[in-house]
C-alpha cells in the first residue's frame, strides 16, 4: 500500500495539521518546537513496527483534556487519518482472495482514534464477492445462473439454502460461506487483507542510535520482564535479529568463535552499504567484542557479558569506542542497522520516519544521506523526514518540501504552500536557494568581484551607454558577484574552488586592500590557478565606482534618491572632506549630520538610477563614459582570447595624448593594429 495523504488531529501540539500529501519521500522543513515530531509521532502509531507502541490519553492537547477525559470511553477522539492506494500487485492479491471489483474505491481510508482502534473507510461492492464465491464453487450452471444476481453474501446464502435439491458442490459452499462468515461480516474480511497489506511505520531519531557498550545481562533481564526498551535498546536488538543471534548466546559465549564470525559479518555488510554512502572518511570499519564486565565499571556494565562496539580508523591504525565517534557517523551506522533489521523481517512496505536524520551530519554528509535516501531508500520505500537545516532540501524536488507552523489559536500547520508561513519557516529554504545560486556563480571561469549590488546596477547601466555609442561593454563572459568589502575576498576566492580561469576585483584600492590581495596571491594553494587581479576602477589613489561619474551628476543621484530624509540638499560644499571617494564623504556626512539614521545606503542612487534612468543616462557626461570605456577595456583584457557575442570590438586601444579611448575603426569592427596586425595592449596597472 502506499501512503497518499496523512492528517493528525487533537495531539499534543496539534489541533489539526491539516491534509499532508505525502510522496515518496517527503521533507518537512520547520522551527524547533513547530510540531514536527508530534506530527511523525501520530503518524507512526497508526501502524507501528513495535506493536507495543500505541496512543495514550495523556497525548491529548492540555487546552481540552479535562473535557474530553469524561467522552473518551463512549466517543473516542480520532488522532490520526491516513489515505492509501494499492498497488497494481495488491489489486490482483485481493481479487483473487475475495474477487475482482470487490473494493471499488480508488482510495482507501483509515484512522486510528484514543482506544487504538483502527477504523476502515471504502467502498464495498458485496455483489463482486457473491460472483467470486459462486465463481470458486463450479455450481451447475442452471444453480450459478439462479443465484449469479445476488446483491450481497448473505442473499447468496439465503438462495442457496432455498433450493430444493442441493448439490454435493451447493452443499460445500454453503458450508464455506458459514465458516467464514458466521462471526465476521464481509467488511471485517476485506479489512484482514488490507490490514495484512497495510505499511508498518518505522520512526527512527537520535536517541535511537545504538551504545558502545551493552550490558547482555541487564539487557535480558529487562526484555523477559517485559519492560519496555529504549529507542537505543531497539536498534542493538535489530543488530541482533540481523546477526540471527539471541541474546542467551552472547550471554553464555556460547561458541565464541561462531558467534564473533557473525557479528563480524553483519558489520561488513552494513560497512559496505554505509561507506557506498559515507565519503567523508573511508578509512573506517566497525568492530564488535565480546569480554566479561569489569567490577569497577558503573551498574549495570559491572557485571555479566559486554559487547564491545568500536570503530577501527586504518589511517591513522587505532580503535575507538563506539560511542567516541563523531554523532554524525554513530546515527547513519545505527539506522542502518535498524533499517536493514525491519527491511529483512518485514514483508510489508515501510513507511520510514526520520526525525532531524542530518541533525550531527556535516553538510556534505547531509548531502550524502539525501543521496541514500533516493537512491536507496526511496525505490523500495516511502520516506518522511524532518529537518530545519538549508543543506536537507534537495532543491531538484522542491514540490517535495511540506512546510511546518505553529500558528496561534491553531496549533500545528502543515502545507506546501511556502508564501503562507512566516519567514522563520522558510529560512531554511531561502539559504537552500541562495546556497544553490552561490554555487552556481562559483562554478563560472570567469568571475569579476565588486563592493556590492550598487556596483551590479553601475556596470549594467554603464556598459549599456557604452555598448550604445559604439564602445566596449562588460564582456558577458564574466559573472559579478558582490562580496561587500575587501575584507571578505579571502573568504569568497576560498569558495571559487578550482574551476576560475579568471578572477578579477573592482574595488577601492587602498594600500591596507592591496596587502590582502598580495596574501592571497601568495597562498600556496591559489598559486597552482591563475592569481588573482585587481582592476583600479580609475587611475587614482583611491576610486569606488560611484567615481566615474561626475561629483555634481552624483550628488543629484543621492538628493533625489534621499528626498524624503534631507531637510536640505547635500552640497559639494557640505561633503568637502579630503577623501576623494564621494561615498566615504557622504557616509561621514551622513553620520555627524544623523541622515537617514547616521547610515548612507550607497545601493539607494543605484538604484534611484535603474529607475530613472531613461532620463538621467543623457546627463551622464562624455568623461565619465569615457572612464567607463577604460575601466571595461581594463576588466575584459583578463580575458582569455578576448571576443563579444554583442558583436562590439574585442579591444579598444586607448592612444593619443589625452588618453581617450577611440571609437572601433575598421569593418571588421576592431581597433587599429600595427604593422604585424596585432592590437596594442591596454596601457593599465595591476
Amino acid at each position: 500500500m502506499k501512503l497518499v495523504r496523512a492528517r493528525v488531529t487533537d495531539y499534543k501540539s496539534i489541533d489539526d495539521s491539516g491534509w499532508v500529501d505525502i510522496d515518496a519521500v517527503t521533507s518537512m522543513v520547520g522551527k524547533n518546537e513547530s510540531g514536527k515530531t508530534a506530527f511523525l509521532g501520530a503518524l507512526k502509531r497508526l501502524n507501528p513496527v513495535d506493536s507495543d507502541q500505541g496512543f495514550e490519553l495523556k497525548d491529548f492537547p492540555r487546552k481540552g483534556y479535562v473535557k474530553y477525559r469524561r467522552q473518551h470511553q463512549d466517543n473516542p477522539a480520532t488522532v490520526v487519518e491516513a489515505v492509501m492506494t494499492l498497488s497494481n500487485e495488491e489489486s490482483n492479491e485481493v481479487a483473487t482472495q475475495i474477487g475482482d471489483g470487490v473494493i471499488v474505491s480508488d482510495e482507501i481510508h483509515v484512522s486510528k482514534n484514543y482506544k487504538n482502534e483502527l477504523v476502515w473507510d471504502f467502498e464495498l461492492d458485496e455483489s463482486a464477492m457473491a460472483r467470486h464465491l459462486l465463481e470458486a464453487a463450479e455450481l451447475p450452471p442452471e444453480i450459478a445462473n439462479h443465484a449469479g444476481g445476488a446483491g450481497s453474501v448473505k442473499e447468496l446464502l439465503r438462495i442457496l439454502e432455498s433450493l430444493d435439491v442441493k448439490p454435493v458442490s451447493v452443499g460445500r459452499l454453503i458450508t464455506d460461506i458459514y465458516e467464514r462468515f458466521s462471526e465476521r461480516t464481509p467488511k471485517d474480511i476485506v479489512e484482514d487483507i488490507l490490514y495484512s497489506m497495510m505499511p508498518k511505520f518505522v520512526y527512527f531519531d537520535e536517541y535511537s542510535t545504538m551504545q558502545g557498550r551493552i550490558s547482555i545481562q541487564d539487557m535480558l533481564k529487562r526484555v523477559e520482564a517485559g519492560e519496555d526498551l529504549s529507542e537505543s535498546d531497539r536498534t542493538f536488538m535489530s543488530l541482533l535479529a540481523l546477526v540471527g543471534a539471541d541474546l542467551e548466546d552472547l550471554q553464555n559465549q556460547t561458541n565464541y568463535e561462531y558467534m564473533k564470525a557473525e557479528l563480524e559479518s553483519a558489520s561488513i555488510s552494513i560497512s559496505d552499504e554505509m561507506f557506498e554512502y559515507w565519503a567523508q572518511n573511508k578509512q573506517l570499519r566497525v568492530e564488535f567484542d565480546l569480554s566479561a564486565a569489569d567490577p569497577n565499571d558503573l551498574p549495570p556494565l559491572n557485571e555479566g557479558t559486554i559487547l564491545h562496539v568500536r570503530i577501527w580508523n586504518n589511517r591513522h591504525r587505532v580503535s575507538v569506542p563506539f560511542d567516541d565517534r563523531s554523532k554524525g557517523f554513530v546515527w547513519f551506522f545505527s539506522f542502518l542497522t535498524y533499517f536493514s533489521s525491519i527491511e529483512e523481517q518485514e514483508e510489508c512496505d515501510l513507511v520510514l520516519l526520520l526525525d532531524e536524520p542530518g541533525l550531527n551530519l556535516h553538510a556534505l554528509a547531509q548531502n550524502d544521506f539525501l543521496r541514500f535516501v533516493d537512491e536507496r531508500l526511496a525505490p523500495k520505500h516511502q520516506v518522511i523526514y524532518t529537518t530545519h537545516s538549508p543543506f536537507m532540501i534537495n532543491l531538484n524536488h522542491l514540490d517535495r518540501i511540506r512546510t511546518v507552523q505553529d500558528v496561534d489559536d491553531r496549533g500545528t500547520i502543515i502545507s506546501s504552500d511556502t508564501l503562507s508561513n512566516d519567514q522563520d519557516t522558510v529560512f531554511p529554504l531561502q539559504v537552500a536557494l541562495g546556497h544553490n545560486l552561490a554555487h552556481t556563480l562559483f562554478l563560472a571561469p570567469h568571475c569579476l568581484m565588486v563592493n556590492s549590488a550598487a556596483d551590479l546596477i553601475y556596470l549594467q547601466i554603464l556598459g549599456e551607454i557604452c555598448a550604445s555609442k559604439g564602445y566596449q561593454r562588460l564582456d558577458p563572459r564574466w559573472v559579478v558577484i558582490p562580496v561587500g568589502n575587501a575584507d571578505n575576498l579571502p573568504m569568497f576566492v576560498s569558495l571559487l574552488g578550482d574551476n576560475y580561469v579568471s578572477v578579477a576585483v573592482l574595488m577601492d584600492v587602498t594600500p591596507k586592500n592591496k596587502e590582502k590581495m598580495d596574501l592571497i596571491n601568495k597562498n600556496s594553494v591559489i598559486q597552482r590557478h591563475n592569481p588573482v587581479k585587481w582592476v583600479e576602477v580609475q587611475k587614482i589613489r583611491t576610486a569606488d565606482i560611484e567615481d566615474i561619474f561626475e561629483p555634481a551628476f552624483y550628488l543629484k543621484l543621492v538628493n533625489e534618491s534621499y528626498a524624503m530624509d534631507l531637510l536640505e540638499p547635500v552640497s559639494m560644499k557640505a561633503i568637502s572632506a579630503k577623501d576623494p571617494r564621494i561615498v566615504q564623504r557622504l557616509e561621514a556626512h551622513f553620520a555627524s549630520e544623523d541622515i537617514a539614521g547616521g547610515h548612507f545606503d550607497s545601493y539607494r542612487p543605484a538604484a534611484w538610477l535603474l529607475e530613472n534612468h531613461a532620463l538621467l543616462r543623457h546627463e551622464i557626461s562624455e568623461d565619465a563614459i569615457e572612464r567607463a570605456v577604460s575601466m571595461f577595456q581594463r576588466v575584459n583584457s583578463l580575458l582569455p582570447h578576448a571576443d563579444f557575442a554583442n558583436g562590439y570590438a574585442a579591444h579598444h586601444i586607448a592612444n593619443g595624448s589625452n588618453g581617450r579611448a577611440q571609437r572601433p575603426n575598421g569593418s571588421n569592427g576592431f581597433a587599429s593594429a600595427g604593422g604585424n596586425g596585432r592590437a596594442k595592449a591596454p596601457s593599465f596597472t595591476l
